[in-house]
């Protein structure tokens, strides 16, 4: 795909820790930085927190220099931000998914993506029938259920990327989930039949809890957990409502999620026995 720009949220994430140390390292001041630069107030901040929008090869020079970076270190920024203003195609979706919202990012730089959600099923896990039927009982207008429509069948294709990028999957659905009437019953069996198709692939790891399995951790949770290839990228945790996603990037927040997901991970019927319990969904299904 010539617009997946595999890795260019990472190298712009990256490249925002990398001037963030260069200042503290170089002695400097926010204010201090910002005046040796010629900035206004507050663009700095903004760059170390990663809210630039695609960073300034000029900005990302003048940076390097006031930091007294070796032609090593400046290299290795110059390229940062050259994988960093990639052409992605998540950016043409800025009405589906909200200006600056990098989710559809991480999401597609992630070398493990973590879901859990207790009563919708995971987006990359969607057929197109049970997205529309979401996206119907909505407050949006059809031209906006459209765009939002082909953004989520976007997003499933880096399960499909051939090239050893695709990410590993580990997801956590509910019973409950499958069990809401949509569609017709030949749409609702799809969905069964895709989620087991689905979950038989090497990098997907799907399991159910089930309401025979009584209450169990994460009732009312969200979660999405996203890792990446390097340790030197920490993960990022996204939740969600139906009208916002929050990103949250802080270690101890990021690890108490982890903690929780694996509570719910171990709580649900493994992998072998939620194909069997899909299966026999499908053939009760009204």
């Amino acid at each position: 795909m010539a617009d997946d720009a595999y890795g260019a949220i990472v190298a712009k994430r990256r490249l925002a820790s990398r001037v963030s140390a260069m200042r503290v390292r170089a002695g400097m001041s926010l204010n201090e930085a910002s005046d040796k630069l010629g900035w206004s107030r507050g663009r700095l901040d903004r760059y170390e927190r990663n809210e630039w929008r695609l960073p300034d090869a000029s900005h990302v020079r003048d940076l390097a220099r006031i930091y007294g970076a070796g032609d090593d270190e400046q290299a290795e920024l110059e390229d940062l931000g050259r994988q960093a203003r990639e052409r992605v195609w998540w950016r043409t979706y800025e009405d589906v998914f909200s200006k600056g919202n990098e989710f559809a990012g991480f999401e597609n730089d992630a070398v493990r993506i973590s879901v859990y959600m207790p009563l919708v099923l995971p987006g990359l896990l969607q057929t197109r029938a049970y997205i529309e039927a979401l996206l119907g009982v909505g407050p949006w207008p059809p031209p906006w259920r459209e765009r939002a429509l082909a953004a989520r069948l976007r997003r499933q294709q880096i399960l499909d990327r051939a090239d050893g990028t695709a990410p590993r999957l580990m997801a956590v659905i509910t019973e409950a989930s499958l069990l809401y009437r949509w569609g017709s019953q030949e749409d609702r069996r799809a969905q069964l039949a895709h989620l087991a198709a689905m979950s038989r692939r090497p990098g997907v790891d799907l399991r159910m809890l089930r309401f025979a399995g009584g209450p169990h951790p994460g009732m009312s949770s969200v979660i999405n957990i996203f890792d990446f290839p390097d340790d030197e990228d920490p993960s990022v945790v996204y939740l969600e409502n139906d009208t916002a996603m929050q990103e949250v990037t802080k270690a101890a927040e990021v690890q108490a999620y982890k903690e929780t997901f694996a509570r719910i991970r171990d709580a649900a019927l493994a992998p072998a026995a939620t194909r069997t319990h899909l299966d026999k969904l499908s053939e009760t299904l009204e």
